[in-house]
């Protein structure tokens, strides 16, 4: 008996090679992530330390909350210490928060404690995972949601598609409440009011900008600027003195963690609030 080409044969059914596995767990994987987070309490803009710290301790609240960084490592300006000398500073005042996170430091002078700034950038991204956070990076945000006068989610893309001039549409997470921690450029601040046409909660109605450097002055008013500075939007860190004003400070980090978790707790007030 002569068998035709066109007789039926079963297939045996493909073993499914372990790059397919591999890619198929990461897909299935991130999208679940990413469908889960399109709608949030707290969206974070930045990942540097303050937005981290905020990050954590909104976590550690109960609160469902993504950071988005434009980076492939978040943490902004603390992984290259000072000039590249991978150590920063913190002050006595910021020392719980430094123990609550289980950071290694030492004693230096006149209150001060080093620490080293890879531990520290990476135990400060870890215990913020730990307790919830989802870290979304090479995200960029170029928007926000603007409804009924106030702040209510973030605009995304991918930082490739924005950095090489591609016309890409983005993606929209809702949030009840949104953080920008963009650091000197404040650039979340900058678009609310420049878009909108609308005031923020600064002497100027707009995003002042920094002054130069001192240090003691900026640790302690970056924490007093840590605020609601629109409906829905807050700022911490270095956007927070950006956009009121004040001093830049330098590689003492105890003012940003002191005031990502003063944002952590207006932002948790917030979001009761809206309950």
């Amino acid at each position: 008996m002569t068998c035709s080409p066109f007789d039926f044969h079963p297939v045996r059914p493909m073993i499914e090679s372990m790059e397919t596995l591999v890619s198929r767990g990461i897909i299935e994987s991130y999208f679940n992530k990413l469908q889960d987070c399109l709608e949030l309490d707290a969206a974070i803009v930045g990942g540097g330390p303050s937005g981290i710290v905020a990050a954590y301790y909104l976590a550690k609240a109960g609160h469902k909350v993504a950071l988005f960084d434009r980076k492939l490592s978040p943490g902004g300006g603390m992984w290259g210490g000072a000039m590249m000398f991978n150590d920063i500073v913190v002050q006595e005042e910021a020392l719980p928060i430094v123990q609550e996170l289980g950071l290694t430091y030492k004693p230096y002078r006149e209150g001060t404690y080093i620490i080293d700034s890879v531990h520290a950038t990476a135990g400060l991204l870890y215990k913020a995972t730990q307790a919830g956070a989802v870290i979304f990076n090479c995200y960029s945000v170029e928007d926000v949601v603007y409804k009924q006068g106030r702040v209510g989610g973030v605009v995304v893309n991918w930082t490739p598609v924005l950095r090489e001039g591609l016309h890409v549409d983005p993606l929209t997470i809702i949030s009840r409440t949104v953080l920008d921690g963009t650091g000197h450029d404040c650039e979340i601040a900058k678009t609310v009011a420049r878009k909108n046409g609308v005031r923020l909660n600064t002497a100027t109605g707009g995003v002042i900008g920094e002054m130069s450097m001192d240090a003691a002055e900026g640790e302690r008013s970056t924490i007093e600027n840590t605020k609601e500075i629109y409906p829905g939007l807050f700022v911490s860190g270095m956007a927070a003195n950006g956009v009121s004003g004040s001093f830049r400070m330098g590689p003492i980090f105890g003012g940003m963690l002191m005031s990502g978790k003063k944002a952590a707790e207006l932002m948790s007030q917030a979001i009761r609030g809206q309950a």
